[in-house]
């Protein structure tokens, strides 16, 4: 991928993953990309980096610009090793002096990322760099998604350096969403479900401070992804419904795993009773769905509904994988349920149900199990409660 021009004198040079398939735990089926931005002026700035392994690319596109010893100054928007990883063969090949501006938290970080003794600048949120025609505006972001996340901000230009807010896991030669188009937001939506939903309040808070700053942005560069430049409004509408967790209405997912298929037909039960009372429900196999996408299923589920075999006295492996997972990420405003089948002891449905009771889950029902194979008592039973799920969501 060559530098991409992206406004006068700003220009993308980062890279892209095409083939990595697992982000720390995410299913990046699209691989990913890690952009880095490259402004001439009479400054030049390079805003964050990229994997180290992707450091001599990185050099590559700033090289088919400018000499890259002729960069003033480095942005590290954020620390994690995606985007600052090739900081030291940047570092070592524009100059150790440069001087490297971030948040305070940023400095922190970096210093214990890397044993170099490099020119940090740490900046307040709300403070300026002058550029020369253009200038920069820093705005933190603690915890959105890490301590250091600060956003950088192109005054005159009114691009906004969003780090990984806004951002998709997804690899393509095209790099704008009036490109690419509505097939972007899948991946919008699964980025956010998976890395910003428990930072949801956070978002909510940031959006209203932006309003209050009355920043006009025109286009929104994330380090992950297309650059929103045609519709910049359509992506932070969507993180403000996102953030807000309201589910859609007559939607439940049914998560679930099976040993010997008693469990799924309890499963499937459930869901025809769901749709028996005019909501609809997607039934999602934990060895056929990766979490990273069942969770962009509950971000908008107005109902999460979870099933297990027991095995061991507790849990199948796949089912406590999944609630570890999605108790980490805190989904907000939700119905819940519990099933499960059992040979002779049948702790897994109760154990479920405690586990999205600690999530703050509105439990619909008392956990269901049942012994065997479903008979038609059993599966009258699921039919029940998938009719009181669907009620309770519609």
């Amino acid at each position: 991928m060559k530098p991409v021009q992206i406004a006068g004198k700003v220009y993308d040079v980062g890279v892209n993953d095409w083939n990595i398939r697992d982000f720390h735990g995410y299913s990046t089926h699209m691989g990913t990309s890690y952009n880095a931005f490259l402004i001439l002026d009479e400054k030049k700035v390079l805003i964050d980096t990229v994997k180290a392994e992707y450091a001599d690319r990185l050099l590559d596109h700033i090289s088919g610009l400018i000499d890259p010893k002729s960069i003033d100054y480095v942005i590290s928007n954020h620390t994690e090793m995606d985007h600052s990883g090739a900081l030291p063969r940047i570092m070592h090949r524009i100059g150790e002096d440069k001087p490297i501006f971030c948040s305070k938290m940023g400095h922190r970080n970096l210093s214990r990322h890397f044993s170099q003794n490099w020119n940090y600048k740490p900046v307040e949120s709300g403070e300026t760099l002058s550029l020369g025609a253009g200038t920069l505006q820093f705005i933190e972001t603690r915890m959105l998604h890490w301590p250091d996340s600060m956003f950088t901000y192109l005054v005159e230009d009114k691009i906004l350096f969003s780090s990984d807010a806004f951002g998709q896991h997804y690899a393509g030669q095209e790099k704008f969403d009036d490109v690419v188009g509505a097939a972007i937001m899948p991946h919008a939506k699964k980025y956010f479900a998976n890395i910003l939903m428990l930072y949801a309040p956070l978002i909510l808070k940031l959006v209203d401070q932006v309003t209050r700053m009355n920043l006009e942005i025109d286009m929104i560069c994330p380090d992950h992804g297309i650059i929103w430049r045609k519709d910049p409004g359509k992506i932070i509408d969507a993180y403000v419904q996102w953030s807000k967790q309201e589910g859609i209405e007559k939607q439940a997912v049914i998560v679930y795993d099976t040993m010997w298929k008693s469990t799924e037909k309890m499963a499937y039960a459930v869901a025809e009773g769901i749709a028996e009372v005019g909501a609809l429900a997607r039934p999602m196999k934990l060895r056929q769905w990766h979490r990273s996408d069942v969770m962009a299923e509950v971000l908008d589920a107005k109902a999460v509904i979870v099933g297990s075999p027991t095995l061991n006295n507790g849990l199948f492996p796949t089912v406590a994988d999944f609630l570890t997972y999605m108790k980490g990420l805190k989904p907000k405003n939700k119905l819940g349920a519990a099933f499960g089948s059992y040979g002779w002891s049948g702790e897994s449905p109760k154990v479920v149900y405690e586990e999205l009771e600690s999530m703050g889950f509105d439990m619909i029902e008392s956990p269901l199990k049942v012994q065997y194979v479903p008979d038609k008592d059993a599966i009258s039973a699921c039919l029940d409660l998938g009719r009181k799920i669907g009620e309770a969501v519609s």
